[in-house]
């Protein structure tokens, strides 16, 4: 079956683990999956690497949600498994004019930017300030509108401020309608953007930048044909027109959506701030 998704979970096989696949449950407010592809034998089966790929599922992403903040610190530790020390990129891919597609530009605008901070107020008297994690931000578009590539704007950020690693924080594909703005997948073995959709761009991972890099994203559309089998359980004609559907409120999944991840983004940068004082920075 031609699936398009870009989650680690729906590409396992329903019978049986490939040899070099192992997984893990846990979760309190999300149900976690974690994936471990320990070589790059299963890119045959899976379509993924080596690495780790966590999915956390939730009923609901929505800030108004009750466990909102125990969601977001969850968030936050998962992450921070991942993050190593040092200087922190956070790179929004996506179209922040293309609903379905802003989640990546809007978490980046979200992120607390610290890096500047060191040296603009290095003889003030805001020492606490100064002693936050270095981290910078930025969504630079995608190569409809600027002709470049992702991967080399990144590349380009990264050998000017040299950070320790760099978090990418995109929009999904998944094959499942429930798992549709629900669902939150990290990976440790970068990201292709546009892959879900059959547009795959240049990766952006650790063996092109030079540094770690953790793929962050939340499903936003669904392949119609793959709609179609799941209510039918009909296998759809490939030379049929096909199209990407989003939900009708994709406006609002994508502000809260980028909202929740941007929390728990600084969560995991800057373990000395509490819950109240990041979401002040919304």
């Amino acid at each position: 079956m031609n699936i398009r998704t870009d989650l680690a979970l729906e590409q396992l096989p329903p019978d049986s683990l490939p040899e070099g696949v192992s997984i893990r449950r846990r979760g309190k407010h999300f149900a976690i999956t974690e994936i471990i592809v320990r070589d790059d034998s299963c890119i045959g089966v899976l379509g993924k690497g080596r690495g780790r790929y966590i999915t956390l599922e939730g009923s609901d992403i929505s800030r108004f949600s009750a466990y909102y903040e125990d969601m977001a610190k969850e968030l936050a530790e998962e992450l921070s498994h991942l993050i190593p020390e040092g200087e922190i990129l956070v790179a929004g891919i996506g179209n922040r004019d293309i609903t379905p597609d802003a989640i990546g530009p809007k978490t980046a605008e979200k992120v607390l930017a610290t890096r500047h901070l060191q040296n603009e107020l290095k003889d003030s008297e805001h020492h606490f300030l100064t002693s936050l994690r270095r981290v910078s931000s930025f969504a630079g578009g995608v190569m409809g509108q600027t002709g470049i590539e992702t991967a080399e704007l990144i590349h380009a950020v990264c050998r000017e401020t040299k950070p320790s690693a760099v978090i990418a924080v995109d929009a999904l594909a998944c094959s499942d309608i429930s798992r549709l703005g629900k669902t939150i997948q990290i990976s440790d073995a970068g990201i292709s953007p546009g892959s879900g959709v059959a547009n795959a761009r240049c990766e952006i991972s650790q063996r092109k930048l030079g540094v770690p890099v953790i793929a962050v994203g939340v499903p936003t559309v669904v392949d119609m044909h793959t709609i179609v089998r799941s209510l039918t359980g009909i296998e759809i004609d490939r030379e049929l027109p096909n199209m990407m559907v989003t939900p009708r409120d994709a406006d609002r999944l994508a502000e809260r959506a980028s909202q929740l991840v941007a929390l728990g983004i600084n969560l995991a940068l800057q373990p000395t701030l509490s819950f109240d004082e990041v979401q002040g920075l919304f």
